[in-house]
């Protein structure tokens, strides 16, 4: 359960979305946890963090919701949206000039293998479903264990 609930305060999930991410992981043909965490790091505001638009989870939520964000060109101010490959992920005009994304710019990493970024576009693009030993995770978790309590 403790593994559980780390996974859902890292994504900021709630417990029913989080069975629903769940039920949708089982039904995948891969490893459940494998996949759930898959779905989990594919969501809009994830992205947004693991590009470094944001410092963390709830400022890049928090960008989402008020529309600061673009997919493939279209606004989206819902969080929890999933990003396929191909997509890309852009900043509006308005918020590229904003001193928070500069900054989150400036002090996140590059971004993980399965992510490419353009700074001065202040954009990015999923080039490829991330692989588990690539997701950048502050804690370690233990997803078998998770798909254990779950099942």
């Amino acid at each position: 359960m403790l593994e559980k609930q780390k996974l859902r305060a890292m994504y900021g999930v709630g417990e029913r979305q989080f069975r629903g991410y769940f039920r949708e992981a089982a039904g995948k043909k891969g490893v459940t946890g494998e996949e759930l965490l898959r779905l989990l790091e594919t969501r809009l505001d994830s992205l947004v963090l693991r590009l470094g638009f944001a410092q963390t989870m709830r400022q890049a939520r928090q960008l989402v919701t008020h529309g600061h964000m673009l997919v493939d060109g279209k606004r989206v101010d819902i969080p929890s949206i999933g990003v396929r490959v191909g997509q890309t992920i852009g900043a509006t005009p308005a918020a590229r000039n904003f001193l928070t994304i500069h900054e989150a710019l400036e002090v996140t990493p590059d971004p993980p293998p399965y992510l490419e970024r353009d700074k001065g576009a202040v954009s990015g693009r999923l080039v490829r479903d991330p692989e588990r030993n690539e997701i950048p995770l502050p804690v370690t978790v233990d997803e078998r264990l998770v798909v254990e309590f779950m099942s």
